[in-house]
């Protein structure tokens, strides 16, 4: 008698990694980079964000304070005075990630006086260190819940620990992590940062001059210090590249009670009545 052979079925498409990863299957990805973040923060009941971005380099006070403590330490040979020098502007910088912590404190402390059904105005961030760890900690702290969109990048971008894990995003194309960023947005809080922070920053007042989002959503600059000296903004206007209508889309503040109460009465004067189909 022969033997009886053993069937065998094929591993289904969705389910092998080979195919998952291959070309062929990038827009499976790209939808799936869609519909995983629609599905988690309608289950949360999130209406809309504020956004906050900033440098990913930007250290609390405590962690800048030690690092200039360990920096005086020892010889002060030339290599030291450049540490003690950089140590010295982290401390400075550190202003800015203590800023941020507080500003979202503040603002999730007020959304919450809004119901939870939905959620209103929920700290949104790039999931990263830094200004964005501010951002998440001070929702946190406030008692609120906070979003992070994460990026993977060559050099790994860890997770800061204050994101709620149920919107914990994590994203392979930077294209699908930005319209997450300004599909539910209200607002956008943008504190001192490097190409990173310039290009979410520029993203968003395209989309705004262009009219893809609301011109009456919020656009603050917050540290003219910083801005100023890194930016020209009236320049683009001087060589008639902006009009004074799209240059007042930018709005800046230099203290957590300027840029609360812009951000807080802005959102009331424009943002407080919901949509039937607010859940985009």
């Amino acid at each position: 008698m022969g033997r009886t052979r053993k069937m065998r079925t094929a591993k289904m498409s969705y389910r092998s990694e080979s195919f998952m990863a291959s070309v062929a299957a990038r827009p499976l990805r790209i939808l799936a980079e869609y519909l995983d973040p629609l599905t988690r923060l309608r289950r949360e009941n999130v209406a809309d964000t504020i956004v906050m971005f900033g440098s990913a380099r930007i250290l609390p006070r405590d962690r800048a304070e030690k690092l200039l403590a360990r920096a005086k330490q020892g010889r002060l040979t030339k290599e030291k005075q450049q540490q003690v020098r950089e140590a010295h502007r982290a401390v400075e910088m550190s202003r800015y990630y203590e800023e941020a912590r507080e500003l979202a404190r503040r603002i999730t402390a007020w959304s919450l006086t809004l119901g939870t059904t939905p959620r209103r105005f929920v700290i949104c961030s790039g999931g990263g260190p830094g200004i964005m760890e501010a951002a998440n900690r001070g929702a946190i702290e406030a008692g609120g819940k906070s979003i992070g969109l994460n990026i993977q990048l060559p050099h790994e971008q860890g997770i800061n620990p204050y994101i709620s894990p149920e919107l914990s995003f994590n994203f392979h194309y930077f294209f699908m992590r930005k319209l997450w960023f300004s599909q539910v947005a209200k607002a956008l809080i943008v504190f001192p940062g490097g190409f990173g922070t310039m290009d979410e920053l520029w993203e968003m007042l395209t989309l705004l001059q262009t009219g893809k989002l609301p011109r009456r959503n919020l656009i603050l600059i917050y540290g003219r210090r910083y801005w100023d000296d890194v930016m020209n903004w009236r320049a683009m206007l001087r060589w008639g590249t902006i009009n004074e209508s799209e240059y007042s889309l930018l709005h800046f503040a230099d203290t957590v009670d300027e840029a609360y109460n812009f951000i807080k009465t802005g959102l009331e004067k424009y943002h407080m009545k919901m949509e039937d189909d607010w859940q985009w």
